[in-house]
């Protein structure tokens, strides 16, 4: 009798009516976050603990970098967080607004590296600490101010399913505009040779001819339905809003993605935030309330 080939829905049958079909599912899903069963409670953070204007914040090493990671007094649903890039604690307004609605905040301390792929990497550890081992949401909300647009743009680019939605304060969206200063910013010389280091780029023309900067990427993020909002100053003179929020917002509309940008007319990179960061609140939980229905995209990397 000539071997044949069983269909793989049989095979899959045969071993789950042998080993259980939720051992089974483990071992399908086993190292993804997004996909394994929850079989375990969530552990409690770790770390000493603090006072966070009000609420309990858990300071810890992950991926061998300060961590720290705020507590709201009663978690959301489904454990909903918000994940900042850079300057913690600057211009706390949405943050504490969103955890008196039940969101978790989450830092990692990667320092003053642009988001470059080494940086991302310590970012995938504590994005599979939180999700995995604490039970935290596997699409967080994330914030960019500043050069933290660069780390929320080139980590949700590589992992558009992992993600809710983006939003970005005087974000930067293009390198070559800071700390490049190649247009109109007078950029910052110190920071854009510690990039070019930072980014393993041989010379100042492999930087400029990058083709991952944010401006550059959104595809993944258009096919994966990710929400953007963007707060800008219209006359920021260190972020130029035309260099940077303008052509993202360009662009992103024309990949069909959804895109928000509330033009703060005459304003300049500073002050960031709202006094009143209810605009940007009520559309992050708009968008982390309900289920997003996603398109083609590739493969997270």
């Amino acid at each position: 009798m000539r071997n044949q080939r069983m269909p793989l829905a049989v095979v899959c049958g045969a071993l789950a009516a042998v080993v259980g079909a939720g051992l089974l599912s483990s071992l399908c899903h086993a190292g993804d976050p997004m996909t394994a069963p929850a079989t375990q409670p969530a552990q409690p953070l770790p770390g000493s603990v603090s006072d966070y204007h009000g609420f309990e914040m858990h300071t810890f090493t992950a991926a061998g970098l300060k961590c720290l990671v705020v507590a709201p007094k009663q978690p959301a649903a489904g454990r909903p967080w918000i994940w900042r890039a850079e300057f913690f604690d600057h211009r706390p307004e949405l943050d504490l607004a969103l955890l008196g609605k039940g969101f978790h905040l989450a830092y990692i301390e990667v320092g003053n590296t642009f988001g470059c792929p080494d940086a991302m990497a310590k970012w995938d550890e504590f994005y599979t600490l939180l999700v995995s081992k604490h039970g935290f949401s596997p699409r967080p909300a994330m914030e960019g101010l500043s050069r933290g647009g660069l780390y929320i743009y080139n980590w949700a680019a590589a992992h558009p399913d992992r993600v809710s939605v983006l939003y970005g304060d005087n974000p930067v969206c293009d390198f070559k505009s800071w700390p490049g200063g190649k247009g109109k910013g007078p950029g910052s010389p110190g920071d854009w040779a510690k990039l070019i280091q930072d980014y393993h780029f041989k010379n100042e023309a492999e930087a400029m001819a990058y083709t991952k900067n944010p401006v550059d990427n959104l595809a993944p993020l258009a096919a994966a339905k990710v929400p953007i909002i963007h707060l800008a100053g219209d006359a920021d003179e260190v972020v130029p809003y035309l260099e940077n929020t303008a052509v993202l917002h360009e662009r992103y509309k024309k990949l069909g993605g959804e895109i928000q940008v509330i033009v703060r007319k005459g304003f300049q990179h500073h002050p960031h935030g709202l006094d009143d960061p209810t605009p940007i609140m009520e559309f992050i939980l708009k968008h982390t309330a309900a289920p997003r229905t996603l398109g083609s995209r590739p493969e997270p990397k």
